[in-house]
């Protein structure tokens, strides 16, 4: 399946969740905002949030700094 990953073509095998695709990503999901299709996915819903063919996903990591 395809989707586009922060601006890039990106190939995944099989269907994920937003949580299997971040971990597979090795991103801690505690650390970013995720956005597909234009829609902010809450974290409460990333292990049950299906990625599909043709999505398109950004993920924000959170910088802290002072």
């Amino acid at each position: 399946m395809k989707i586009r990953l922060n601006g890039e073509d990106y190939e995944i095998e099989g269907e994920l969740t937003l949580e299997e695709l971040l971990r597979r990503l090795s991103i801690l999901p505690e650390r970013v905002a995720v956005e597909v299709n234009l829609q902010v996915i809450r974290k409460n819903d990333f292990k049950d949030f299906k990625v599909k063919d043709g999505d398109v996903v950004e993920i924000v990591n959170f910088v802290g700094g002072g």
